[in-house]
Protein backbone atom coordinates (compact mmCIF):
# COMPACT_ATOMS: atom_id res chain seq x y z
CA UNK A 1 0.00 0.00 0.00
CA UNK A 2 1.17 3.46 -0.88
CA UNK A 3 0.10 6.10 1.25
CA UNK A 4 -1.57 9.26 -0.37
CA UNK A 5 -2.55 13.16 0.38
CA UNK A 6 -4.77 14.42 -1.66
CA UNK A 7 -5.62 18.10 -2.13
CA UNK A 8 -9.33 19.36 -3.39
CA UNK A 9 -9.28 22.70 -5.59
CA UNK A 10 -11.50 25.66 -4.27
CA UNK A 11 -13.95 24.02 -2.58
CA UNK A 12 -15.80 25.17 0.94
CA UNK A 13 -14.34 28.85 0.04
CA UNK A 14 -16.82 31.75 -0.26
CA UNK A 15 -19.63 29.58 0.03
CA UNK A 16 -18.67 27.66 -3.22
CA UNK A 17 -18.43 23.87 -4.04
CA UNK A 18 -19.51 22.85 -0.22
CA UNK A 19 -18.22 19.96 0.54
CA UNK A 20 -19.03 18.15 3.89
CA UNK A 21 -15.54 16.05 5.05
CA UNK A 22 -17.49 13.39 6.12
CA UNK A 23 -19.08 12.67 3.00
CA UNK A 24 -15.94 13.25 1.36
CA UNK A 25 -14.44 9.87 3.33
CA UNK A 26 -17.24 8.22 2.17
CA UNK A 27 -16.92 8.85 -1.09
CA UNK A 28 -12.96 7.75 -0.86
CA UNK A 29 -13.88 4.58 0.78
CA UNK A 30 -16.45 3.62 -2.05
CA UNK A 31 -13.30 3.99 -4.04
CA UNK A 32 -11.98 0.94 -2.18
CA UNK A 33 -9.27 3.99 -0.89
CA UNK A 34 -7.92 2.59 2.65
CA UNK A 35 -7.15 4.45 6.06
CA UNK A 36 -9.10 7.68 4.86
CA UNK A 37 -8.73 10.58 7.07
CA UNK A 38 -9.41 14.00 6.39
CA UNK A 39 -7.81 17.06 7.54
CA UNK A 40 -9.88 20.63 8.27
CA UNK A 41 -12.73 21.51 5.91
CA UNK A 42 -10.42 22.45 2.96
CA UNK A 43 -10.33 19.25 1.45
CA UNK A 44 -7.22 17.76 2.38
CA UNK A 45 -7.69 13.38 2.48
CA UNK A 46 -4.94 11.06 3.37
CA UNK A 47 -5.08 7.67 2.32
CA UNK A 48 -4.00 4.71 1.12
CA UNK A 49 -3.92 2.49 -1.96
CA UNK A 50 -1.83 -0.12 -3.82
CA UNK A 51 -2.08 1.28 -7.37
CA UNK A 52 0.64 3.94 -8.11
CA UNK A 53 -0.71 5.87 -11.42
CA UNK A 54 -1.89 9.51 -9.40
CA UNK A 55 -3.35 10.56 -12.98
CA UNK A 56 -5.95 7.59 -12.76
CA UNK A 57 -6.35 7.70 -9.49
CA UNK A 58 -7.18 11.72 -9.69
CA UNK A 59 -9.35 11.17 -12.79
CA UNK A 60 -11.76 8.30 -10.38
CA UNK A 61 -12.24 10.36 -7.36
CA UNK A 62 -13.03 14.00 -9.38
CA UNK A 63 -15.42 11.75 -11.15
CA UNK A 64 -17.15 10.36 -7.86
CA UNK A 65 -17.17 13.43 -6.75
CA UNK A 66 -18.77 14.75 -9.66
CA UNK A 67 -21.25 12.28 -9.36
CA UNK A 68 -22.49 12.93 -5.81
CA UNK A 69 -22.03 15.99 -5.43
CA UNK A 70 -23.08 17.78 -9.30
CA UNK A 71 -19.82 19.81 -9.46
CA UNK A 72 -16.35 19.50 -10.38
CA UNK A 73 -13.53 19.96 -8.64
CA UNK A 74 -9.96 19.11 -9.76
CA UNK A 75 -8.13 17.03 -7.13
CA UNK A 76 -4.48 16.85 -6.92
CA UNK A 77 -2.21 13.78 -5.20
CA UNK A 78 1.21 13.58 -3.85
CA UNK A 79 2.82 10.50 -2.30
CA UNK A 80 4.10 10.12 0.61
CA UNK A 81 7.33 10.39 -0.58
CA UNK A 82 6.89 13.64 -3.02
CA UNK A 83 5.40 14.97 0.39
CA UNK A 84 8.71 14.89 2.02
CA UNK A 85 9.91 16.10 -0.62
CA UNK A 86 8.04 19.13 -0.72
CA UNK A 87 8.92 19.44 3.60
CA UNK A 88 12.63 19.27 2.75
CA UNK A 89 12.91 21.84 -0.02
CA UNK A 90 11.31 24.68 1.94
CA UNK A 91 13.79 27.51 1.14
CA UNK A 92 11.82 29.38 3.87
CA UNK A 93 12.43 26.80 7.17
CA UNK A 94 13.86 29.75 8.57
CA UNK A 95 11.15 32.30 8.01
CA UNK A 96 7.72 33.08 9.49
CA UNK A 97 5.70 29.65 9.08
CA UNK A 98 2.39 31.61 8.97
CA UNK A 99 3.77 33.74 5.68
CA UNK A 100 4.89 30.26 3.87
CA UNK A 101 2.63 29.02 1.33
CA UNK A 102 3.45 26.01 -1.08
CA UNK A 103 1.64 25.86 -4.30
CA UNK A 104 1.11 22.69 -5.66
CA UNK A 105 0.91 22.06 -9.72
CA UNK A 106 -0.77 19.19 -11.25
CA UNK A 107 2.19 19.08 -14.18
CA UNK A 108 5.71 20.27 -13.99
CA UNK A 109 6.11 23.48 -15.70
CA UNK A 110 7.29 23.68 -19.20
CA UNK A 111 8.09 27.77 -19.15
CA UNK A 112 8.01 29.45 -15.23
CA UNK A 113 6.87 33.22 -16.22
CA UNK A 114 9.67 34.79 -14.33
CA UNK A 115 9.24 38.44 -15.73
CA UNK A 116 5.84 37.95 -15.19
CA UNK A 117 5.86 37.13 -11.96
CA UNK A 118 8.72 39.53 -10.86
CA UNK A 119 6.10 42.01 -12.24
CA UNK A 120 3.04 41.20 -10.10
CA UNK A 121 5.02 40.33 -6.72
CA UNK A 122 5.56 42.86 -3.80
CA UNK A 123 9.10 43.70 -3.25
CA UNK A 124 8.54 41.35 0.12
CA UNK A 125 7.74 38.10 -1.63
CA UNK A 126 9.47 35.73 -2.45
CA UNK A 127 9.09 32.86 -4.94
CA UNK A 128 10.83 29.82 -4.99
CA UNK A 129 9.76 26.90 -7.65
CA UNK A 130 10.69 23.21 -7.21
CA UNK A 131 9.52 20.57 -9.56
CA UNK A 132 5.49 20.46 -9.39
CA UNK A 133 5.56 22.77 -6.30
CA UNK A 134 6.00 26.76 -5.95
CA UNK A 135 7.26 28.22 -2.24
CA UNK A 136 5.73 31.40 -1.50
CA UNK A 137 6.76 33.85 1.34
CA UNK A 138 4.84 36.45 1.72
CA UNK A 139 4.83 38.71 4.68
CA UNK A 140 1.65 40.71 4.18
CA UNK A 141 -0.28 37.91 3.40
CA UNK A 142 -1.56 35.44 1.28
CA UNK A 143 -4.90 37.24 0.64
CA UNK A 144 -3.15 40.44 -0.41
CA UNK A 145 -1.12 39.02 -3.10
CA UNK A 146 -0.97 38.96 -6.62
CA UNK A 147 0.50 35.37 -7.07
CA UNK A 148 -2.28 32.94 -6.78
CA UNK A 149 -3.88 30.16 -7.98
CA UNK A 150 -5.39 31.53 -10.72
CA UNK A 151 -2.36 33.69 -12.05
CA UNK A 152 0.14 30.47 -11.66
CA UNK A 153 -3.05 28.14 -13.49
CA UNK A 154 -3.36 31.13 -16.32
CA UNK A 155 0.23 31.31 -16.84
CA UNK A 156 1.45 27.58 -16.69
CA UNK A 157 -1.62 26.05 -17.89
CA UNK A 158 -1.94 23.45 -15.01
CA UNK A 159 -4.09 23.11 -12.34
CA UNK A 160 -3.08 24.68 -8.86
CA UNK A 161 -4.26 24.72 -5.24
CA UNK A 162 -1.99 26.20 -1.91
CA UNK A 163 -2.03 25.67 1.12
CA UNK A 164 -0.28 27.12 4.17
CA UNK A 165 2.66 25.32 5.75
CA UNK A 166 0.47 24.96 8.85
CA UNK A 167 -1.61 22.92 7.04
CA UNK A 168 1.37 21.63 4.57
CA UNK A 169 3.44 20.13 8.21
CA UNK A 170 -0.34 19.06 9.65
CA UNK A 171 -0.31 16.70 6.72
CA UNK A 172 2.92 15.55 6.68
CA UNK A 173 2.93 14.44 10.18
CA UNK A 174 -0.70 12.74 9.49
CA UNK A 175 0.93 10.58 6.95
CA UNK A 176 4.21 10.16 8.88
CA UNK A 177 1.81 8.53 12.18
CA UNK A 178 0.19 6.42 9.58
CA UNK A 179 0.97 2.20 8.74
CA UNK A 180 2.01 1.66 5.51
Amino acid sequence: MITYISMLRGINVGGQKKINMEDLKKIYESLELKSVKTYIQSGNVIFQYSNTNTTKLADKIESKIKQYFKFDVSVLIRTKSEFHTVIENNPFCNKDPSKTHVTFLSDDPTDMPKDDINKLKDRSEEVFIHGKQVYLFFPNGYGKSKLNNMFFERKLKVTATTRNWKTVSALFDIVNSMHA
